[in-house]
């Protein structure tokens, strides 16, 4: 009889399931109870507040750019990274590592210092007429920081297993570099790219330390979801807090089914 490092599929779905229930579904189950005993006429009043709609909008306008920058830029690292050799290549592939050990507080700190309008970043900005920190590019700057591991670490394994032979058989067949990039390594680097568009996304919406320091709060100008929630705690509106959570939470699950599902037939049609 074969041995299997693992039990097998009861045993190892039963302690999946457990585990995701405990520390996903009943968490959010919770929220979705406590949302639904406010009533949907109280609870649509809740969520339709100027203040929060503006927070919301933020959320899921600024997420989505900064995850789509964060896409772009992935993909530059991740090619430099695995197509060239140079010096410090380990030290940048380290660097790239950072947002994920560097508490979200200090990461905040440090943005707000390099981009305020006396900072190293912030004062040249400021001459071209940018302010960057205490503002929404402030909120954009953050998400992107916190973001842009996911989508290199995403790329990053996929183009290191691409076969080169692929792109020499497009060139000998004619293709200049544009059309290599555009017509056989970038297909081949959708999924990932989504994936990693998706996480990044993902990390975006639910962040808070380091955006509540470089946007400054300001009401309906720079006022992130997750925010207006912990000001809705601190001021003991636990109704408020929890019905712009349960929006969060319906918002982005939605999208993150919709992405899902982009992915799902990115694969399908990828490997037929």
């Amino acid at each position: 009889m074969k041995r299997r490092a693992l039990p097998g599929l009861g045993l190892s779905l039963g302690l999946s399931i457990t585990h995701l229930s405990l520390l996903v579904l009943v968490p959010m189950a919770a929220v979705v109870l406590h949302g639904l005993q406010i009533g949907p006429v109280e609870l649509w009043r809740l969520v339709t507040a100027p203040r929060v709609m503006a927070a919301l909008g933020l959320s899921f306008g600024a997420a989505l750019l900064a995850a789509a920058i964060d896409t772009v830029l992935g993909l530059l690292i991740a090619w430099v990274l695995v197509r060239y050799r140079f010096v410090g290549r380990t030290l940048l592939d380290v660097v790239v590592d950072i947002p994920f050990a560097l508490p979200t507080a200090v990461a905040g700190i440090a943005l707000a210092t390099i981009y305020a309008q006396t900072g190293l970043l912030g004062e040249p900005l400021a001459a071209l007429g940018i302010q960057a920190a205490y503002s929404r590019t402030g909120v954009v700057l953050a998400l992107v920081f916190v973001g842009l591991p996911f989508t290199v670490r995403t790329i990053q394994p996929v183009l290191e297993t691409f076969d080169p032979a692929l792109e020499h058989a497009a060139a000998l067949l004619g293709a200049s570099p544009r059309q290599v990039f555009w017509r056989v390594i970038l297909p081949a680097l959708g999924p990932a790219a989504l994936t990693g568009f998706t996480l990044a996304f993902a990390r975006a919406l639910g962040e808070y330390g380091s955006v509540a320091f470089i946007s400054g709060n300001l009401q309906m100008r720079t006022e992130i979801g997750p925010t207006v929630i912990m000001s809705k705690v601190e001021q003991h509106d636990l109704a408020g807090a929890t019905a712009l959570a349960l929006a969060m939470l319906v918002l982005s699950m939605g999208l993150l089914l919709v992405l899902e599902t982009v992915l799902v037939r990115q694969r399908r049609g990828a490997h037929p």
